[in-house]
């Protein structure tokens, strides 16, 4: 397996899990085994499961179950663990939040952490001119609050998403979602008010591919005389669409997007829930396109691990909102702003935007010629340290959905965590650290390669 070199994580001497990948039980371990009829027993079956093992710590680039099985972890918790699950930076700060006060509800007091995490966003986030930022605890939340600023900046009603995106589960924002199975079937109905643009992706576009963006601009536009531009408030879009498929839009289809909301006074948000925070190697997926959202949605990995999540906007916008409009009990809770600006410390010290674009070729190098021999996989895509691989049946597009779960599958029997997604679930997604070790990396990246390979 040819790889490139990944520059060195800065080292942690102390309190990580020995960064090697270790089984002394099968996946799942006899006491994981036990644990889960417990957990069968005591949940709902709505709340699904990836692998039925019990973690009993986690940092770095690895999960050690309560078997005292050492995975590697290729999925960061969905994004969320970017700095690793128990990075010192984060730890220290969370626990001299608690010794402090755990919460007060900032509508009621104030603090300054609440402050400091908007302050850094508001400097950051690639939107245009002065920033304010709300702070709220899900990704769901934010997205919601984010439609909730729009209406009341355009005193409009409607708002338009795209194929296969994902925005959430709460019952307005699974209206903005795409999948039916397993997220909106038999939770309807949903807010009548949203519609559904096409997204340009190159590798399923019906016609011809390089023709993608004016295609699907146009067809924006269509939807937009269709509901008329004059109801519409806001247009919310992934930058890189996440559960949907890890789909980077084609060159200037992003941009399109934002000259159509530009000229019908439409507020456009990016949703960078997933992709956000240092994840695509940019600390924003928008910047990869020129994109200037007026809203930015960031949640996961803004919290390393605690639950945090943002909405920063042009002020003029954000200001729309009355008072008393926007908030909620545990909105910017201190332990999480805490952590928050651990992740931001990290992030910087430690060059992560640059290590997340590094270990993109890290990948590339390492799985393009297993993808290229094997016949199973239509594309390799994505940016940083947010890369995917579509799985479909040899010599053609046909997804294979089956061919994704025996791959992860196989690789989660030898230690290898990683997630299924996409709208037709042939996808295989890698969401490492990025603070992973090379080395770790490397290992995770072969046992995949030859899973793929045993496929052929």
């Amino acid at each position: 397996m040819k790889t490139t070199a990944l520059p060195p994580a800065t080292p942690v001497t102390s309190g990580l899990p020995d960064q090697q990948r270790k089984l002394v039980t099968p996946i799942p371990g006899p006491r994981s085994r036990v644990l889960h009829e417990q957990r069968a027993a005591a949940l709902p079956p709505g709340l699904s499961n990836v692998v039925p093992v019990f973690v009993e710590r986690a940092g770095g680039g690895i999960i050690v179950d309560v078997d005292g099985n050492h995975l590697v972890d290729l999925a960061s918790g969905i994004a969320v663990t970017s700095v690793g699950a128990s990075a010192p930076e984060v730890v220290t700060r969370v626990q001299e939040q608690v010794a402090k006060f755990t919460h007060t509800c900032f509508l009621v007091t104030e603090y300054q952490g609440y402050v400091d995490v908007a302050t850094w966003l508001n400097e950051h986030a690639p939107v245009p001119g002065e920033a304010t930022t709300a702070l709220f605890s899900t990704g769901a939340e934010a997205v919601e609050n984010a439609v909730k600023i729009a209406r009341a900046a355009t005193s409009r009603p409607a708002v338009i998403v795209f194929d296969n995106a994902y925005h959430g589960r709460s019952l307005f924002t699974l209206a903005m979602t795409a999948k039916d199975r397993p997220y909106k079937d038999g939770f309807g109905p949903f807010d009548a008010h949203v519609h559904r643009a096409p997204y340009a992706q190159q590798l399923r576009w019906p016609g011809d591919p390089a023709q993608a963006t004016p295609d699907a601009l146009a067809e924006l536009q269509s939807l937009l005389n269709r509901v008329g531009p004059e109801t519409v408030a806001a247009i919310v879009i992934e930058p890189v669409q996440g559960e949907g498929g890890f789909i980077v839009p084609a060159p200037g289809f992003l941009r399109g997007v934002q000259s159509i909301a530009r000229q019908h006074g439409i507020v456009l948000v990016a949703d960078e829930v997933q992709a956000g925070i240092a994840r695509t190697g940019r600390l924003f997926a928008s910047e990869h396109d020129g994109l200037e959202p007026d809203l930015v949605v960031t949640a996961k990995a803004l919290g390393g691990g605690l639950p945090l999540a943002a909405v920063t906007g042009r002020a003029d916008i954000m200001a729309a909102a009355r008072v008393g409009g926007l908030g909620g009990t545990y909105a910017g809770n201190p332990v999480a702003c805490a952590a928050a600006l651990g992740v931001f410390e990290i992030i910087e010290r430690d060059g992560l935007v640059e290590r997340a674009a590094a270990i993109e070729q890290h990948v590339i190098a390492a799985l393009q010629p297993v993808i290229e021999a094997s016949g199973v996989v239509a594309e390799l895509r994505g940016h940083g340290a947010m890369m995917a691989i579509e799985l479909v049946r040899p010599g053609t597009l046909e997804p294979d959905p089956e061919a994704a779960v025996r791959i992860a599958r196989a690789c989660h029997k030898r230690g290898v965590l990683l997630l299924v997604c996409g709208t037709f679930g042939n996808v295989i997604r890698l969401l490492p650290p990025l603070v992973i070790d090379g080395a770790l990396l490397d290992d995770g990246l072969q046992v995949l390669a030859d899973a793929i390979w045993d496929e052929t």
